[in-house]
């Protein structure tokens, strides 16, 4: 019950970002704030967070969160507006490239855990509202340690991003993948090899670890297979997105951003569980 109070007051918060906004960015707005408290849910890792790791709901999204991996140990970046700590100096093209190719302005390379394979796949009119959304809030000063790796980055994910169309919501099962991937669901829910990278031909199987001060979760098989959701209802589905609640009844842990998903409209729902009844069976990739 701790673990879903916190995702609660997590969800509050950033509902108490919202901004008052008139005139034809309007709709802009309130797109990109769906967006971020919703399915991309960018503050699950951006909001501030003090020394023992708890959110400072007040310092908004300008970072902090540690990633202490063996490979690497990484910071979540200030993205709030302040000129001198955050992005209040990038332009909207800059900010775009940092979230859809991983290149800051200075033509360094954001690193792991930032999804940037799976945000490659953001949609030009959804990339302009998670920015419009990210210009409308408060600018918070808060120097964020650099990120050090002991692994390679790459010079790049890809090709420069020239326009990006998202499919048309009428075709569920397209649009719940585009969700998925700008969700970046199988960020998670797709084992890794010895090196660190995503098995993309056990996609959805699950089995990644993740430990943190809740102690240690395993990420579930989210494919239509028996170790999976072949046998789950589309209610349970939604109750353990939404709710963060196994069909037993059980909690789960973090790092799924269940304050988050609450939001998640039912048509978008609908189209998630749509491509995730697609995927191809696999048995769960985890030890346990």
């Amino acid at each position: 019950m701790r673990i879903r109070s916190f995702l609660f007051v997590a969800l509050m918060a950033m509902v108490s970002f919202r901004v008052a906004a008139a005139g034809p960015d309007a709709a802009v707005i309130e797109r990109g704030q769906y967006l971020m408290n919703g399915v991309v849910a960018c503050g699950n890792c951006h909001v501030a967070r003090g020394a023992r790791g708890e959110p400072l709901f007040d310092k908004g999204l300008s970072g902090g969160m540690v990633f202490d991996e063996p490979a690497f140990k990484a910071y979540a970046s200030n993205i709030t507006p302040d000129p001198e700590t955050g992005i209040g100096k990038w332009t909207d093209a800059q900010l775009a490239k940092a979230i859809r190719e991983g290149v800051r302005p200075d033509n360094s390379i954001i690193g792991p855990p930032m999804p940037i394979e799976f945000y490659r796949h953001l949609s030009d009119e959804d990339l302009k509202a998670i920015i419009a959304y990210l210009r409308a809030q408060p600018p918070v000063k808060n120097l964020v340690q650099r990120s050090t790796y002991n692994m390679p980055l790459p010079p790049a994910y890809g090709p420069p991003i020239k326009s990006v169309k998202a499919p048309p919501a009428s075709n569920k099962r397209a649009y719940g993948e585009y969700l998925a991937q700008i969700g970046h669901c199988m960020e998670c829910h797709t084992p890794r090899d010895g090196k660190g990278m995503l098995q993309h031909g056990k996609l959805g199987a699950g089995g990644q670890v993740f430990k943190g001060p809740w102690g240690e979760s395993v990420s579930r098989n989210l494919t239509p297979h028996p170790s999976g959701l072949k046998d789950w209802t589309d209610a349970q589905i939604v109750t353990a997105v939404r709710e963060g609640v196994d069909r037993d009844g059980k909690p789960y842990r973090p790092p799924m951003g269940f304050g988050f998903y609450k939001t998640i409209s039912d048509a978008d729902m609908a189209a998630l569980i749509a491509y995730l009844r697609s995927l191809k069976p696999q048995a769960f990739a985890g030890g346990r």
